[in-house]
């Protein structure tokens, strides 16, 4: 059983590691990217169904400085079957550059994953890309975002090759009643 576990877990090591600088081929980070404006609570419109998500909703991410310099982030959200709140807390590093949005992010030990900035004016709206085009996000810095936004950034994510006919609107009601 040892013999099968740890040729697993090297294949499973390298698969993630390999995830922290790809992106979607039609997917370009935010230039001239500003941190210190991004940083704070937004929370999420609309995304890609993952396991780690799945039952969610009210949920939000909040992006604060760490000592080392990387950025703190804190992922919070209602699991509806268990009718509780869930917390998951990352780290995140520039890939490249810090005036570029590419950056990889942490939930679990050394497997990063990237986490690109497409789009934001820093005070209403973030959209963001995972490694591949599975990955997707639509955050907003109010638990609602306007119509015309939405429909602006839903047919940017098209543009980019993503299938947003299957998008998940998580409710953010419980985000209201804070």
């Amino acid at each position: 059983m040892k013999k099968l576990l740890l040729p697993l877990a090297l294949a499973v090591a390298l698969l993630l590691a390999g995830c922290e600088d790809k992106k979607p081929e039609k997917v370009n980070p935010v230039e001239n990217f500003k941190l210190t404006q991004y940083l704070g609570t937004w929370y999420e419109i609309a995304r890609l169904e993952h396991r780690f998500e799945k039952g969610m909703e009210a949920i939000s991410a909040t992006y604060s400085m760490r000592e080392d310099g990387g950025v703190k982030v804190l992922n919070k959200g209602y699991k509806t079957a268990e009718k509780e709140w869930n917390e998951a807390e990352g780290k995140a590093y520039f890939v490249k550059s810090p005036d570029k949005g590419f950056l990889k992010v942490s939930f679990f030990g050394p497997f990063y994953g990237s986490y690109i900035v497409m789009d934001t004016d820093y005070k209403t709206y973030t959209m963001i890309s995972g490694p591949d085009l599975s990955y997707f996000w639509i955050l907003s810095r109010t638990p609602t975002l306007d119509e015309k936004t939405l429909n602006r950034l839903l047919d940017q994510a098209k543009d980019a090759g993503f299938d947003t006919s299957v998008l998940i609107y998580p409710n953010q009601s419980k985000n209201h009643a804070k």
